[in-house]
């Protein structure tokens, strides 16, 4: 096929990394061109974290405020396809993704191009993908394809995994006992199949069919209890995003927030979840299956 693809991405831990790669074979395997950017910033998100130092980042993030990036080199002036990789963090996009997105120079790039966006989540990534979809559209990309990868143990256990490794580095079985934290290694090498299936309708010119096969094979999928406590976070997110941003001391409001988030992830969406699940959902199926489709498609 010989068509010039670039696959962008940020990544801390290097599992980024290995998803495009995984992703990205089947269309080199094609005869098509793909060069890999990584994104880096002026300011290094060091990993691992430390609680404050990742807590500390919450009002940027879900504010939208960008960081400096590193000069992005692009061998071309225009691309058949571009594949953007990046992470939800607090339920938006990653600071560096927020920050590219704002670039003008990747923007040019992404004006009047099919872009084709894969994320790495704990699991809920879904206002990061609204966030992400608006702004390609904001640019005048033209969306024909989404991934969302997730960690697909219980919310309780990834969410201790995900702690582990963030704060330690060691993507291992915590104890022993937890999962491995992340991405599973088999979900990762399957982005194969997403791949194969991006460069054929590629190649057969029927990228706007491409997102319909993407749903087939699962390669995004709606979880209902984590869209009802996605949905019910993200407006708590933002006022406590203003309220952390407007104080000179910001730690003691970030610290806060990280005991909040942990009251409300255990205590707070158990007792909603259930509250829902009595007088709510059994009346709301039509509206729960339009919210899923809005989510699950690219044109909305």
């Amino acid at each position: 096929m010989d068509k010039k693809i670039l696959a962008i991405y940020y990544t801390q831990s290097g599992q980024m990394g290995e998803i495009i790669d995984s992703f990205t074979a089947p269309l080199v395997e094609a005869g098509n061109s793909v060069e890999k950017v990584m994104v880096k910033t002026v300011k290094d998100y060091n990993f691992p974290w430390t609680g404050s130092s990742f807590f500390s980042v919450m009002p940027s993030c879900v504010l939208s405020i960008p960081t400096p990036l590193h000069p992005l080199n692009f061998k071309e002036e225009k691309y058949d396809l571009i594949i953007l990789g990046y992470q939800p963090w607090f339920l938006s996009p990653s600071i560096p993704t927020n920050s590219l997105l704002q670039d003008e120079s990747f923007k040019t790039l992404l004006k009047d191009t099919p872009v084709v966006t894969i994320s790495a989540a704990r699991n809920m990534w879904i206002n990061a993908y609204v966030r992400v979809r608006a702004s390609l559209k904001e640019a005048g990309a033209k969306l024909v394809g989404n991934v969302a990868l997730v960690d697909k143990h219980p919310n309780v256990v990834s969410f201790v995994t995900i702690f582990y490794w963030m704060l330690s580095g060691k993507k291992e079985r915590y104890l022993n006992i937890f999962p491995k934290p992340g991405i599973d290694e088999e979900d990762i090498a399957n982005t194969k199949i997403y791949g194969e299936t991006v460069a054929r309708h590629l190649e057969y010119n029927t990228l706007d069919s491409l997102q319909d096969e993407l749903i087939e094979q699962k390669a995004v999928v709606i979880k209902y209890p984590l869209m009802f406590t996605e949905a019910r976070a993200k407006p708590i997110f933002a006022v406590w995003a203003k309220i952390i941003s407007k104080r000179k001391n910001q730690l003691p409001w970030a610290a806060a927030f990280k005991y909040y988030l942990f009251i409300a992830l255990f205590l707070g969406a158990p007792v909603l979840l259930t509250l829902d699940a009595v007088f709510l959902k059994p009346f709301s199926g039509r509206r729960i299956q339009a919210k899923k489709l809005k989510y699950l498609q690219v044109n909305n």
